[in-house]
């Protein structure tokens, strides 16, 4: 038998659970990319149901299809414009009646519909009982009862969605109306030039302004003005509220036809965990601690892989070393020993603490807490000009500062973007993790790792909070948007949600250890290999001291050099400086530029390099090191993605110096001020 391909839309509101439901039903088979022309993140999956191969595309989280974000239009041109098969709406089942209001709205757009009411365990919880048969009738679309997070009803959600296929286009003409009024300009444009449905006329009433722009006809424009201009007459209100109350009319109706709340007290468990979680004055020190726990776990149980990992690097570099004759030197044995095992590998071997860290952050996501932690932080935060929203970008650039950058999108107030944009690099990404995970064994002992790792990422906020606050009160000036946050219910995470969440950033990192990393360590490598110095310059040295010469000889070495006077106040010396000059490109290439500077002409392991550091360097350098690669400017990409997202240079190359003159001033100050004391 043919097997028979659907294309399925995933739509609904932020903190639904679509999310969960789109990994449940996908699983691992899942791409990722961005849609085209935006920087919005675009999600791709397939799963197999009986004869069906399914295509699901996850759509950005939205509360409304208006044209007011990024993320709303980007989700209404992919149903206007792909035209999936079936639209699922993914609906959290124990706040109802506000997240059907964007069912009404794809209900507007006479698409395929199924709905999915997820957290009805929740739901029960709360005393929610659903007529689902008559629901189904008013909508006009099936409906399942779905648990995202424990894997309930998705065979249903499937066999909904075949099942919908199979049925003839819908029509939702006659399921809401807006009153005679509306209704009589919504017939009177749908007969205009330029006016191809009932939507494209609803759209126009409420001054869409993505749909206006497609209307070239100024007959057509000026009937839309004065059919705007008599309902403003008439309701003495703009349209677009009148539709809204309209739509919330037919909500709240049905609802009342088929909803039943049987609990006597509005209180439930989540309220109840709120109490602590959001409390006035323990809501910040429980995040604090739980961040505190979290980098000290990702420390303890990344341990023992990264040793795995280090003794096969190791292996590995033995078994190619031993393709030649010992004792001698070849250019391909040092590109391969010293130049991608020793770069490559050194940069893989963190991988673990990369992983644990996400999947603790996934944890805090999926639980619910991440939004609680966004609405204890927005007391403080509008002390410095911004709001809790911003601290969801924030957040996420403890993953990647590039997709954080881009999530500022969802911040309305450009001020409050465009501040948030240039402090986000201070958030310590997975990048810099690599540097914290060399650094930090080295030169601190076990006990202690878990203390300064917390301590690095708590002055990354702290000069995130400051930078902010001065942006606001001089470039960046202006009144703070009120802040509005929906907390959604706790729920337990899966392990399969987390895993997914592991699996997604952890093969980022591998395919940027394997493309960016491997080219850059292979050009860092050469840039150290060459020019080479002539023998008669290395006869009567010691190891060490030829391997000394060689790399000053060496075009990065020179660089270095070249940098060391400016460096040196800071505590670094010419070998910190190569390294920093790779850590440009991507700050991983740190470790792997200072494992080719310690690993010239012989393999090393992480174990072994963290020893020579520690012979070359203090703790206090060690510090500022880590201090330095916190502050200073990131990466290239981060670069362009602020270019991109600011649309000016003008901030990006503020954001560049102003981070590295900061970077230099701090660690100055604390390497100095070290020195006294210590």
């Amino acid at each position: 038998m043919d097997i028979k391909k659907i294309t399925v839309a995933l739509a609904g509101n932020p903190n639904s659970g679509k999310t969960t439901i789109f990994n449940s039903l996908t699983g691992l088979h899942q791409h990722v990319g961005n849609y085209p022309g935006v920087t919005v993140e675009k999600k791709t999956g397939s799963c197999r149901f009986e004869q069906h191969q399914l295509e699901i595309v996850d759509l950005p989280g939205t509360y409304s299809l208006t044209a007011y974000s990024i993320e709303e239009i980007v989700t209404r041109n992919f149903i206007l414009e792909e035209k999936p098969d079936v639209v699922i709406d993914v609906v959290d089942a124990s706040n109802i009646e506000r997240n059907l209001y964007l069912a009404v709205q794809l209900m507007e757009l006479n698409v395929p519909l199924v709905l999915a009411f997820n957290m009805s365990d929740i739901a029960r919880q709360k005393g929610l009982v659903f007529d689902i048969e008559t629901l189904s009738v008013l909508f006009d679309a099936k409906i399942v009862q779905t648990v995202g997070n424990k894997q309930q009803g998705m065979d249903e959600l499937l066999k909904a969605v075949v099942e919908t296929t199979k049925n003839p286009q819908p029509n939702y003409t006659d399921r809401i109306k807006y009153g005679t009024e509306i209704e009589n300009e919504i017939v009177k444009l749908c007969g205009l030039p330029g006016i191809n449905s009932r939507w494209t006329a609803l759209k126009l009433l409420e001054q869409d302004a993505d749909v206006l722009k497609q209307i070239d006809n100024p007959e057509t424009i000026k009937t839309c003005q004065e059919s705007i201009g008599k309902l403003k007459n008439i309701f003495g209100e703009e349209p677009e509220i009148i539709i809204a109350d309209r739509r919330y009319g037919f909500i709240s109706g049905a609802c009342q036809e088929t909803i039943k709340n049987t609990s006597e007290s509005r209180h439930n468990r989540s309220d109840a965990i709120d109490t602590v979680i959001t409390h006035k004055f323990l809501g910040l020190p429980i995040f604090i601690t739980l961040m505190y726990l979290v980098f000290d776990i990702t420390f303890k149980l990344g341990e023992w892989p990264m040793a795995w990992l280090e003794m096969f690097f190791g292996w590995l570099g033995q078994i190619i070393s031993g393709f030649w004759p010992a004792g001698s030197e070849s250019i391909l044995k040092s590109l391969l020993v010293d130049g991608i095992i020793s770069g490559v590998g050194g940069v893989i071997v963190f991988l673990p603490n990369i992983m644990l860290l996400f999947a603790a952050i996934a944890i805090l996501e999926d639980s619910g807490y991440m939004a609680r932690a966004a609405f204890v932080t927005d007391r403080f935060m509008h002390k410095i000009g911004l709001h809790g929203k911003s601290f969801i970008p924030m957040l996420i650039g403890f993953g990647c500062s590039i997709p954080a950058i881009m999530a500022c999108r969802i911040l309305e107030n450009r001020r409050n973007r465009i501040t948030t944009i240039l402090i986000t690099p201070l958030m310590s990404c997975g990048a810099r993790l690599t540097i914290y995970a060399l650094i930090i064994p080295a030169f601190f002992a076990e006990r202690w790792r878990g203390p300064v790792m917390w301590l690095i990422y708590f002055i990354g906020i702290v000069l995130a909070v400051a930078a902010a606050k001065i942006l606001r009160i001089t470039l960046l000036k202006g009144e703070t948007v009120p802040f509005v946050m929906e907390l959604p219910p706790y729920r337990m995470p899966t392990a399969k949600s987390v895993l997914i969440h592991m699996w997604e950033r952890g093969r980022l990192y591998l395919k940027k250890a394997g493309t960016v990393i491997l080219l850059i360590s292979i050009i860092l490598w050469a840039a150290a290999k060459y020019p080479q110095t002539n023998p008669d310059r290395l006869a009567n040295l010691s190891d060490a001291e030829a391997q000394t010469v060689m790399l000053k000889h060496s075009i990065i070495g020179r660089a270095g050099v070249a940098l060391e006077p400016m460096l040196k106040p800071l505590g670094f010396d010419y070998k910190i400086a190569t390294a920093l000059i790779g850590a440009t490109a991507a700050k991983e290439v740190f470790v792997a530029q200072m494992g080719i500077v310690y690993a010239v002409g012989e393999h090393e392991d992480v174990s072994v390099l963290q020893k020579k550091l520690r012979a070359d360097y203090t703790p206090l350098q060690g510090f500022c090191i880590m201090l330095f690669c916190l502050i200073s400017a990131p990466c290239v990409a981060t670069i362009a993605a602020t270019r991109t997202e600011t649309g000016k240079w003008k901030w990006a190359i503020l954001q560049w110096g102003g981070l590295t003159a900061m970077a230099y001033v701090i660690t100055l100050i604390v390497y100095q001020a070290g020195r006294l004391f210590l």
